[in-house]
């Protein structure tokens, strides 16, 4: 599948083993297809998460 460069961003990052456990558990957990989905997945549910601390600490 090519990726629309318009579009998307690849990123290269590096984390702990145990970060990867964690991500691995969620998208095994959740039935998520694949590894680079759950990361999607948590990332959008911790932005979700900021922003509505942020509106609650208005």
């Amino acid at each position: 599948m090519a990726i629309n460069k318009d579009k998307n961003t690849q990123i290269l990052i590096t984390i702990s083993n145990e970060k990867l456990a964690e991500i691995d558990d969620f998208q095994f957990n959740n039935r998520i297809k694949n590894r680079t989905e759950a990361i999607r997945q948590l990332i959008a549910k911790g932005l979700e998460g900021f922003k509505s601390s942020q509106k609650a600490d208005k």
